[in-house]
């Protein structure tokens, strides 16, 4: 089958600010008509016919990340209560068993160890073993998972379909493993017990999949009789619950893309009524953590109410709207991220030069002095890689006298550090295994910046094989994009990567305008009217990759996902000469015809990252402008393959579908690849996951005219 499925044309109008639009595939939605599900099999029949030279290829790929992969392993245990938890992978299986063991006495803050094979920890008490829950289904995720306080009683809650949709189930953590008759279906992820155990709080989402309603279910009881607690109306609005670590307040949270709101109310008193911290303001986000200094409760908020890269204040937790303390006042050069509350310490997570930043505080049992200032409190935690990401994890305990951070690079593989507080020591728990010869001296990472049409430097980071890459001798590479919502794309190592700069391959990623590497500014002038600066960045540094020989037009191929699948399909129309192929996953091409339609999922909460372009005439002229979609023309496409799922509820198939069929129209080379029982995250199962990633890696090798076989 190497002539691609015929797309029949069925035209339809769509008509805003009395412009008025034709399109021939917009029947391609209707994801339930037989000729639709017919026309996305031939489209894979059609890909795997086209593909069929790289099976060999996507084959070795796949079996160089196996067997680089330790496949029976376990993550480094993490104490909460009187158990330290963890999950481990037994080679063979798709999934993880999440599992415990107890704790050797109130001071036992030392996690247990097993050998190097992985095996099993003593006295290990196997909580939900994922492979057996998802037995007889396509697609498992796993999205609500907790304990309660007396650790006697689970809660999980499992997505067979892809639609992040999940059903809690309870399950007695005994011998007999008994499963309560209480099922709550339809919900979001994150659902946790008050600590009491007594009572369930979890959300659900509503037609459009925002999560709009935080109930509360009492054990034992039927799902028909759980209490609303909070109900959010305005479509903006996401919802989330939990409880502070110090497990003294529950939480929940209501955010947009721009605005946030948090209501605190007593743990101890789960039936009472939640009460508001600071009323929302059109702009302003804030987050809280509690905390106790000099006997007092406390609460710090990272807000940036006229601090665009936020500041810290302290606010009495009886009076959050009260008088203010000035933590860290806002620094144009610092983002603050968050801020993380133990009972003896705090830990701060924040951006500066690009990269992201850690550094710990003290909380002395007296409280700070009223005249301390940051420098005499806060430390931060150096290391010795110019490019590098850490971050604070898996530190769900109130009295842990450690903090728990994991540090990576581009090659350096995730390490997992406790750092004890009081002394300033560094406790390498662990470091993911990389089987084989891999010795990272063999690697180099750097950091470029390019030059955007405005004048703005563009960070453009690269890591490559030293002893395979020649400089000014241009190299197969491969550029990644992103540049949506502040997320920052870090430097982090990856083992399935290994395959691509063993054949030779530079990868770099565009830290482009819309993500958040260079503060908050950085996103804002990426976003909305601006958007249009994410794209032109990238092109810039594809620009500066040529220029500079790093790569040429024939060897350079591009890759994004989701909001980066946009980028993709942006710099398709904008610079097609510069690529030898695109990759776009899950893409977000038609993002007009998804913006203009409240009633598809997700929508209205999208209006504060792109403009509303239903009100807005000039917000609807320039997403016209830039949308993949409605920009596709003759003008010489590189091979283009575009990845989606079928079940994916944030980017819809329809996009990718729709763009193929375009793009087709006038000559290109495109490919449409789509999972049948996958969400936004791709396939599930980790085997699964290795050949969806080999074989997209083997079409990148291919277009960027590396040697197939490496070394």
């Amino acid at each position: 089958m190497l002539t691609p499925p015929e797309t029949p044309k069925r035209p339809t109008t769509r008509e805003h600010h009395g412009d008025v639009v034709p399109d021939d595939y917009e029947w391609l939605r209707e994801k339930d008509d037989p000729a639709v599900v017919a026309h996305l099999h031939a489209e894979n029949a059609y890909t795997k016919a086209r593909t069929e030279h790289l099976s060999v290829l996507t084959e070795q790929v796949f079996e160089e990340i196996k067997k680089r992969t330790k496949e029976t392993d376990l993550s480094v245990p993490t104490r909460e209560g009187d158990w330290w938890y963890y999950t481990r992978t037994v080679e063979g299986q798709q999934y993880g068993i999440h599992c415990r063991v107890p704790v050797a006495g109130p001071g036992d803050w030392e996690p247990p160890v097993t050998d190097a094979s992985g095996a099993p920890l003593r006295g290990e008490q196997v909580l939900l073993d994922d492979n057996v829950e998802a037995e007889g289904h396509d697609f498992y995720s796993l999205g609500s998972f907790d304990v309660s306080a007396d650790g006697s009683t689970l809660l999980y809650g499992v997505d067979v379909e892809g639609d992040e949709r999940y059903t809690i189930r309870l399950r007695a953590i005994d011998d007999s493993g008994r499963e309560f008759a209480d099922v709550i279906e339809g919900t979001a992820g994150g659902a946790v017990f008050d600590p009491s155990g007594r009572y369930v709080f979890y959300a659900t989402v509503d037609e459009s999949w925002r999560p709009d309603t935080i109930w509360r279910h009492e054990v034992g009881t039927g799902a028909s009789d759980d209490v609303r607690v909070f109900e959010e109306p305005d479509e903006r609005y996401w919802l989330g619950v939990g409880l502070t670590r110090s497990r003294r307040f529950l939480v929940i949270e209501a955010g947009s893309n721009i605005t946030s709101e948090t209501w605190l109310l007593e743990a101890s008193d789960p039936t009472g009524e939640f009460r508001v911290v600071w009323p929302r303001k059109e702009g302003v986000e804030y987050d809280v953590e509690h905390v106790v200094a000099g006997g007092r409760d406390r609460l710090l908020i990272t807000h940036n109410d006229g601090a665009v890269n936020f500041e810290l204040v302290s606010v009495a937790a009886d009076d959050p709207q009260g008088p203010q303390r000035m933590l860290l006042p806002h620094n144009p050069d610092v983002r603050i991220e968050g801020v993380d509350a133990f009972r003896d310490f705090v830990a701060l997570e924040y951006r500066r030069e690009g990269l992201p930043r850690v550094a710990v505080a003290k909380v002395p049992p007296q409280g700070l002095p009223a005249d301390a200032t940051p420098d005499d409190t806060l430390h931060e935690l150096a290391f010795d890689e110019a490019l590098f990401a850490v971050g604070v994890g898996g530190n769900p305990d109130w009295e842990q006298p450690t903090l728990r951070i994991g540090f990576t690079s581009f090659v350096t593989p995730t390490t997992v550090i406790d750092l004890v507080v009081s002394t300033g020591e560094r406790r390498v728990r662990k470091q993911q295994p990389v089987l084989g010869d891999y010795d990272p001296a063999r690697y180099a990472q750097r950091r470029e910046w390019a030059v955007a049409d405005d004048g703005t430097r563009i960070p453009v980071s690269l890591v490559y094989r030293a002893d395979l890459v020649e400089a000014g001798t241009p190299a197969p590479t491969l550029l990644y994009g992103y540049g949506s919502y502040e997320t920052s794309i870090d430097p982090a190592f990856s083992i399935p990567r290994l395959s691509l700069l063993d054949r030779g391959i530079v990868f770099a990623v565009a830290h482009v305008r819309g993500g958040g590497e260079m503060g908050r500014l950085w996103y804002e002038h990426g976003k909305k009217l601006h958007k249009r600066h994410t794209f032109t960045d990238f092109v810039a540094a594809a620009r500066h990759l040529i220029d500079q020989d790093v790569t040429s037009p024939d060897r350079l191929v591009a890759q994004g996902g989701s909001a980066g699948g946009l980028l993709m399909g942006a710099v398709a129309n904008l610079a097609p000469k510069l690529f030898s192929g695109i990759l776009a996953e899950v893409p977000f091409v038609d993002p007009l015809t998804t913006i203009l339609d409240p009633s598809l999922p997700l929508t209205v909460i999208e209006w504060d990252e792109w403009g509303n372009p239903l009100e807005d005439s000039d917000v609807y002229a320039y997403m016209k402008a830039y949308s993949p979609y409605e920009n596709v023309h003759e003008h010489g496409y590189p091979p283009i393959l575009a990845v989606t799922s079928l079940n994916d509820t944030r980017v819809l198939y329809v996009e990718p579908a729709k763009w193929v069929a375009k793009l087709r129209d006038v000559g290109a080379d495109a490919l449409l690849r789509v999972e049948m029982a996958a969400g936004h995250g791709g396939v599930s199962g980790r085997y699964s996951a290795w050949r969806e990633r080999a074989f997209a890696y083997a079409w990148l090798i291919d277009r960027a005219g590396a040697h197939p076989s490496g070394e």
